[in-house]
């Protein structure tokens, strides 16, 4: 299943970490990855990867976006100041935080409601499996790759995704 131009998960409201509307239409025109994040997860240590793709192609029309989320074995607790002292102190993190939601089940945010229907390589579908799953969304509103949360920001397959959306 693709996500239409009109479904664009850019088109739904969300807020910023710290308060206020991530006003997600600002990235319109640009490819974004958003990647369901947890400051006490194993794959944690992705922020540092997810950080080097903001850095390295920020000024091409790319963004990270992270979305902190707690239904993973309660790794994600902090309130929102945590999170983001959390992010910035341990691992330097830039690119944008979005409010904490929830990506699974009755009360999934409206953002993932457009994400879940758009399958990764191996075809999986559906719910989040677990933290640090990653959707890259085109420069025209789509949804175009979906990666596991063990696949790593900087592997193979995650760099060719978001410098073809780039070229």
């Amino acid at each position: 299943m693709t996500t239409h131009a009109g479904a664009s998960p850019l088109a739904v409201q969300i807020d910023a970490l710290k308060g206020g509307s991530a006003d997600l239409s600002q990235y319109a025109g640009q490819a974004v990855l958003v990647v369901n994040v947890a400051s006490k997860c194993g794959l944690t240590p992705q922020y540092t990867g997810l950080e080097r793709l903001q850095e390295r192609y920020a000024a091409q029309g790319f963004t990270v976006l992270g979305v902190p989320c707690n239904q993973f074995l309660g790794q994600e607790p902090g309130s929102a100041e945590e999170i983001a002292e959390f992010c910035s102190a341990t691992y330097g993190v830039t690119f944008p935080l979005t409010e904490k939601v929830e990506v699974n089940g009755d009360d999934r945010h409206p953002l993932y409601q457009r994400l879940v229907g758009f399958a990764d390589a191996e075809g999986h579908e559906g719910d989040i499996r677990w933290n640090f799953e990653k959707f890259l969304i085109g420069r025209d509103g789509s949804v175009v790759a979906r990666f596991s949360p063990q696949t790593e920001p900087e592997s193979a397959e995650v760099v060719a995704a978001i410098e073809d959306q780039l070229s």
